[in-house]
């Protein structure tokens, strides 16, 4: 039987998410009508390639106040009026995770208001279960993002993990998370960050079928592996050396994203052969790629695919999942910390 919030009534939820280098408040009813979601991306990060932690813990502390307020004014509620506050406490960067959960933390003692500390991943399941069309359990989701590719069975709207839980993961990467592959294979081509939409844009003037990269590695089950492929790019550029890479970068581009999508719907394809579920999901930054959806789509005509803004990190899905999580009541929460990874039980 599929789990449900844990309050009834129209109640709203405050949400904060600062696993990365994005700082982010929402508030979300508990019905899953989404009333803001407030997203404060860091631009800063472009000049170094890549996060970096400390430069991303700082700016949460300078953006975390305006943009509760902001969400909270959106909203048009205060922090007195509300059910509950929510907060990413992990998986992601531990100083950012941090500023949030020290936020929440502070907010929901003040105001002695339950706390919902929520997983980063079950947040990006739980994009697909706000409003105005939400998907309902079970189904396949495959979460592809920076740091995270993973593909699962979500059996109910729960929060627990594991094989005999509401969310069953059937295969995650051994290696580079697809995000990372798209960031990498920028890197690789010369390209800004993040890398994804970068590489989509050259890609799209490019033939993909101009080189052979490698599709679907040779890993047992589910999983997936993406450091051969970003190796494959390196050998390919020192073969064609400066001149020519930069002449056939879209081809490139092209060739490596296609690579990219097809290990990642094959092992879709697997999955919905070997558990006969046929409803399927998407989340995650990489959630957001054309091409991708695109694939899937022709797997899955009735693709379930949330909003772009709710693909990238982002308030309003740690507030979804909130809703069908377990709120620690004051003073419970005052020891709360957050985790980098390993939490899930998987």
């Amino acid at each position: 039987m599929s789990e449900r919030p844990n309050r009834d009534g129209g109640g709203l939820l405050l949400a904060i998410e600062t696993s990365c280098d994005d700082t982010c408040a929402a508030v979300v009813a508990r019905d899953g009508e989404i009333r803001s979601n407030v997203i404060s991306s860091q631009g800063v990060h472009d000049r170094y390639g890549g996060v970096v932690p400390e430069v991303a813990s700082r700016h949460h502390l300078e953006l975390i106040e305006t943009v509760v307020e902001d969400a909270l004014a959106q909203a048009g509620t205060t922090l007195p009026q509300l059910d509950g506050i929510a907060v990413t406490q992990g998986p992601g960067l531990v100083g950012a995770l941090l500023v949030g959960v020290a936020t929440a933390k502070a907010l929901a003692a003040a105001h002695r208001l339950p706390l919902v500390p929520v997983d980063h991943l079950h947040g990006h399941v739980a994009a697909s279960f706000v409003q105005p069309d939400p998907i309902e359990p079970p189904f396949l989701i495959l979460i592809a993002s920076g740091g995270h590719t993973l593909l699962a069975h979500v059996k109910d709207h729960g929060a627990r993990w594991g094989r005999d839980g509401s969310i069953e993961v059937l295969g995650s990467t051994r290696d580079d998370a697809a995000g990372e592959a798209f960031d990498k294979g920028a890197r690789l081509l010369g390209l800004g960050y993040p890398g994804g939409p970068a590489l989509q844009r050259l890609a799209a003037e490019g033939d993909p079928e101009a080189f052979a990269f490698p599709v679907a590695a040779q890993v047992p089950g589910l999983d997936f592996s993406f450091s051969g492929l970003k190796t494959a790019l390196l050998y390919k550029t020192r073969e064609l050396g400066e001149e020519e890479t930069e002449r056939r970068r879209a081809d490139l581009a092209a060739s490596y994203q296609r690579a990219i999508v097809e290990t990642l719907a094959r092992r879709v394809e697997r999955a919905r052969a070997e558990t006969g579920i046929e409803r399927l999901a998407i989340g995650g930054g990489v959630a957001a790629n054309g091409p991708l959806r695109e694939r899937l789509r022709r797997l899955a005509p009735d693709l379930h695919v949330p909003p772009r803004e709710l693909c990238t990190d982002n308030a309003a899905m740690i507030a979804s999942a909130a809703r069908f999580a377990q709120p620690v009541a004051f003073p419970g929460y005052l020891s709360l910390d957050a985790y980098s990874s390993g939490e899930r039980g998987l």
